[in-house]
């Protein structure tokens, strides 16, 4: 386990880009600078020990330097002794819709985008509880167990696409039926079930089966993305938008936000539904219910103690200034036997 105490210092990367456009601008100002006053033969005749590749090479031993700077200032910490602590919470499972219907952009920037932040803020808000994760479509597909590392959870949620699941529909109910499996029954703990979805089309065991879920103590809560009146399904290329889903008559696919299949799955398991519209709104509503929960204690393993790892990558960062201060671009004897860039020709 590790952690990035002051990760703002990744912005001293960026130097690295700068570096080789101006040693790129540098070079091809010489060279055109070079032509001007002499042709390529009395130029290698008047400085036959120049070398292009030590150039090429300090740039990069510099670069590396900067690299190493840049980690040393993150001061990147590793975890070195691993307790058992004991918590109070509840256990969240979110089921997240990744059907292509979730690319519909009628809520900004997309519901699929729109779901990601809900999730990621109601992690923000969390304390003690444990989080996991399940992506749906026409199947369900188990993408993070039962943990307390929310950092986890919210790498995992960004890697979520509608790519990921090739058959499409939005079977809610393969997603009920794989959340019963996540929850630990040897630790009582109170079950909750948040789906995100514009709830279209569904499965008709959704219901069934959430009132299934609702007898084994899960409380399931469902969000619902996108907007009633609909829009079309952008199919895209590299970010731009080439056309729009059509079906088989030709006509342009019009999703819609499907409101009452959310609320009966929710009515059915003793939950309730929420519009995800206005995240703030959401994260308060989940919030509170979670807040009138009984916590259950269980026991959670965490790195309790963190060793500064930034002195080997300022070590390294010296030996490569270093390096570039002796490394000369003259051709060492060495080189002129290796005669890279056809040099000597």
């Amino acid at each position: 386990m590790y952690q990035l105490e002051e990760k703002i210092w990744f912005w001293v990367l960026g130097v690295i880009p700068v570096i080789f456009l101006f040693f790129l601008i540098l070079q091809i100002w010489k060279h055109k600078s070079q032509n001007k006053f002499a042709d390529k033969q009395l130029l290698k005749k008047l400085s036959p020990n120049t070398s292009l590749f030590k150039s090429i090479l300090k740039i990069v031993v510099l670069s590396l330097a900067f690299a190493c700077l840049a980690i040393a200032l993150v001061n990147p910490k590793v975890g070195t002794k691993l307790e058992t602590v004991k918590r109070e919470g509840v256990d969240i499972v979110f089921a997240i819709d990744v059907s292509k219907s979730m690319m519909a952009e009628d809520i900004a920037p997309n519901r699929l985008e729109k779901a990601k932040q809900l999730v990621t803020q109601i992690i923000n808000n969390l304390a003690s509880d444990r989080v996991g994760i399940i992506a749906y479509a026409g199947k369900a597909f188990p993408q993070l167990p039962i943990t307390t590392d929310y950092g986890a959870a919210k790498m995992f949620l960004q890697s979520m696409n509608t790519d990921m699941i090739s058959s499409q529909g939005t079977a809610i109910n393969e997603a009920i039926k794989l959340a019963k499996t996540y929850y630990d029954d040897e630790e009582q703990t109170n079950r909750v079930l948040i789906i995100i979805s514009d709830g279209e089309d569904h499965s008709e065991e959704a219901a069934s089966v959430a009132e299934e879920a609702s007898e084994e103590g899960i409380r399931i809560f469902t969000i619902g993305v996108g907007d009633v009146k609909g829009g079309p399904i952008p199919e895209k290329r590299n970010g731009i938008v080439l056309n729009y889903k059509k079906d088989s008559n030709g006509e342009t696919v019009i999703t819609r936000l499907n409101e009452e299949i959310l609320q009966s799955i929710a009515s059915k398991a003793n939950g309730n539904y929420i519009n995800g519209r206005n995240t703030n709104e959401v994260v308060e509503k989940i919030g509170e219910i979670l807040n009138k929960m009984d916590k259950t204690e269980f026991e959670a393993k965490q790195y309790a103690d963190f060793k500064d790892q930034f002195q080997w990558f300022l070590g390294l960062a010296l030996f490569f200034l270093f390096l570039d201060i002796f490394l000369l671009e003259r051709k060492t004897a060495w080189l002129k036997k290796l005669n890279l860039f056809n040099e000597n020709l």
